[in-house]
């Protein structure tokens, strides 16, 4: 077998099985281990985002009347912090990703792709718990369901894609420049406020509204509240201002999967050498 062809298959595997079947091990092992021991185990994860919603809707709610006029305000809310959370929680837990199995990638030979794909999974099986609360406080909070629920798993999709890429480009990076870590914190806390999470977009002044929402998690939580939280909510395609505009996140989304995925597929052969 030539060089190219042994780190192609460093990097991918030649089995796309065997790479799925330790994807899924990687990420199962890493979801158990996280609340091993615990006793109130997977309700610890459901304590941060409601705990911040609780935090955010009172005070936003309550005091600075910011979601005045805004149709199921504290639903919203917690579906943007959740959904958000997910992107966050692939993208932050990739960097570290490679250097926190540094024993097992220098002592195994196997697939490295499955490093962020279980991450990314693990993350999937987090959101899909948290959704199901999220949905019963939706459904209690008076938000009534619809076929444009349907669009939620495509949703998901597109920031699973977007967070993917952009942590395989993280987790590389970090290998070699440790710097990564921190700037990635700051970026991150500048996304939050940067995204409709607090607010939604039409509290966004009108004249900036469509280049605001070439920003992927902008797009995806605008749909977000059309489509699950309030049906009377302008889709993304008329808020953006032209359904064309929208190719602009979507080659956003698809030029970080790309990078990232061109990145790592490029250092994976030497990540073992560099750790």
């Amino acid at each position: 077998m030539s060089a190219v062809a042994t780190d192609r298959a460093r990097f991918e595997g030649r089995n796309p099985r065997r790479l799925w079947s330790l994807t899924w091990m990687l990420a199962v092992t890493e979801w158990r281990l996280k609340f091993y021991g615990s006793v109130f185990g997977y309700f610890w994860s459901l304590a941060r985002p409601f705990a911040l919603f609780g935090v955010i809707y009172v005070v936003f709610t309550e005091f600075a009347k910011f979601g005045e006029g805004v149709p199921n305000y504290g639903a919203y809310i917690l579906f943007a912090l959740v959904l958000f959370q997910f992107f966050i929680e692939i993208t932050t837990t990739s960097v570290q990703s490679l250097v926190d199995r540094e024993n097992l990638i220098r002592k195994v030979r196997f697939p490295r792709l499955a490093v962020p794909f279980s991450v990314a999974l693990t993350a999937l099986f987090n959101l899909g718990m948290t959704l199901v609360a999220v949905l019963v406080f939706a459904l209690a909070s008076g938000v009534r369901p619809t076929w444009t629920w349907f669009e939620l798993p495509l949703l998901v999709l597109v920031l699973l894609v977007f967070a993917l890429g952009t942590g395989m480009l993280l987790s590389v990076l970090y290998v070699r420049y440790r710097d990564v870590k921190p700037i990635w914190d700051v970026v991150s806390q500048a996304l939050f406020y940067a995204s409709p999470v607090l607010y939604v977009t039409t509290m966004v002044p009108a004249n900036v509204q469509g280049a605001y929402q070439t920003n992927p998690i902008a797009t995806v939580l605008t749909e977000m509240r059309a489509a699950i939280i309030d049906p009377s909510a302008a889709h993304v395609w008329d808020s953006i201002g032209a359904a064309e505009r929208l190719l602009v996140p979507a080659a956003i989304v698809a030029g970080a999967f790309a990078l990232g995925w061109w990145a790592f597929n490029r250092a994976a052969p030497r990540i073992a050498e560099h750790l």
